[in-house]
């Protein structure tokens, strides 16, 4: 059992019951209550367990580098939270519009407008303090 495994059993208890794995709506309810460290490590076991042969692989290396995007903006560091919005881009454009119950479309312009906001202002002012912060839809319902 890794360091991990206690928190994110802990993060996975008392969740809706899903035709989803635990861990994939977990990342949801940890994203929309901004803990965004904690969906990032929630979804690392399950695109871990996957390997790099799996067919959600780089889906869920991009919904983990969003997570990681907006940890970066927590703690002010623009540069690096541009750098894993684009690379979330690429890994989330290599599948269709709909996919794993996201509208990948939206989750695409949401990444574009945060990286926009914060390139536009020169890496000088933080989306998160001027922005209400971002919540993601699975199957359209926003879980917390």
């Amino acid at each position: 059992m890794s360091k991990k495994s206690p928190r994110i059993a802990e993060l996975l208890a008392d969740l809706p019951a899903s035709e989803y794995d635990p861990h994939y709506i977990g990342y949801f309810v940890c994203f929309n209550r901004q803990l965004y460290f904690e969906a990032h490590d929630v979804l690392e076991q399950l695109w871990l367990a996957g390997g790099k042969a799996a067919p959600n692989y780089a889906f869920f290396k991009g919904l983990i580098q969003l997570a990681g995007a907006f940890v970066h903006l927590q703690k002010g560091r623009l540069g690096p939270a541009v750098a894993l919005f684009r690379l979330t881009e690429a890994n989330l454009s290599l599948y269709p519009p709909t996919h794993a119950g996201l509208v990948l479309p939206d989750i695409l312009r949401l990444v574009h407008q945060w990286r926009n906001w914060v390139e536009a202002d020169g890496f000088n002012v933080n989306p998160l303090e001027t922005q209400p912060a971002p919540r993601l839809l699975l199957n359209g319902v926003a879980l917390v």
